[in-house]
Parts: C-alpha cells; structure tokens; sequence
C-alpha cells in the first residue's frame, strides 16, 4: 500500500504540475507534507534546498530521495517513475496537439497562462516558506537574508547554486554549534 501512496502522490504532481519543476513544487509540497504526512514543513524545506543546490531535474531529485525515505530503493524507483512517464506523456499529447492548433488564439492563450499560474504557486510556497523562517530566525533575519541573496544573486551576478550551498553550510554549522552547546548544558546539568 505503501508503494501505491507514493506513486500516487508523485504521480498527480507530475501529471498537474504544467510549467516545469518549480511549478510543480508546492504539488509535490502538498502531497508529501498535508495528505501523506510523510515531513513536516521544515524538512520539505531541507530537501527542496538541496534538491537546487544539486544539478538536475528539481522534481525529480526530490521524487527520488523522498521516495527512498518513505520505501527504499523501490519507493525510489516508483517516485522517479511516477514523476517522468506523465511529464513525458503529456509532453508527446501537447506538443502534437499544439503543433497542430499552433495558430489558435486559444492554444496561445494556453501557454500564456502557464507562467502567471506557475508564478502565483511559487509565490505561495514562497510566502510559507518565509513564515517559518521567521518563527526560527525572526523578520530582522528573515528580511535580511531575503534582501541579502537578492543583492548577491541580482545586483553581484553570483549564481544561486553557490548562494544556497553557502547558506547550507551556515545553517548546518550553526545547527552543529546549536547541538554541541545543548550537550554542554545536559552534561553540566547531568552533574
């Protein structure tokens, strides 16, 4: 049953997630976190990170290792499948039939409408995003690390890869420092 729950979950964000990866993200958010339970928010938000510091297909990192956590190298395999073969079947449907109505004013309308929609949905899981951050870091930090990776990636040209790999190994030492200095504090209370 397992298995099926995981196919499903991948399956429906790639056959509803138009407009590529980043699209389909709070799809795959939606399936993994509200209906399958199988991370919270915060871990969602750890792979979504590393699933862009990595190379690749975002939906298809992150079908991967979420379906290894939940069913091992099978879960793997089925989340990674149930993401490609609707993309793909959909990709071979669409493109013959808008090959075929290209100059339709609708089929133009259609794909117009995709980018606006795609918009709004990262915009959501922005916004989630930032609420959280803001319940662990607080707005001074949040706005600051907002205001700060636009100004490194935007106005200094600095690829996002490397800002988010800099940010993943601030936040790991600082959650290193965090963890060392709770032992500390249970060893001396221990004593």
């Amino acid at each position: 049953m397992k298995h099926l729950h995981i196919f499903i979950a991948f399956f429906r964000s790639g056959m509803l997630g138009f407009g590529g990866g980043p699209s389909a993200i709070p799809l795959v958010q939606h399936e993994v976190v509200r209906v399958y339970k199988w991370m919270d928010d915060d871990e969602f938000g750890d792979v979504l990170a590393l699933a862009n510091a990595l190379p690749g297909p975002i939906n298809t990192k992150m079908a991967g290792y979420i379906g290894w956590r939940v069913g091992g190298w099978l879960g793997m395999i089925n989340a990674i499948f149930a993401t490609v073969v609707p993309t793909v079947a959909l990709m071979i449907i669409f493109l013959s039939l808008l090959s075929a109505y290209k100059d339709k004013p609708w089929v133009s309308g259609m794909s117009q409408a995709v980018l606006p929609v795609a918009g709004v949905l990262m915009g959501i899981l922005t916004w989630e995003f930032v609420k959280k951050s803001n319940q662990s870091l607080g707005w001074i930090s949040t706005l600051l690390l907002i205001v700060g990776s636009f100004i490194v990636m935007q106005l200094l040209g600095i690829h996002p890869a490397i800002v988010i790999a800099l940010l993943l190994i601030v936040a790991l030492s600082a959650r290193n420092k965090k963890k060392s200095t709770v032992n500390a504090e249970n060893e001396r209370s221990s004593l």
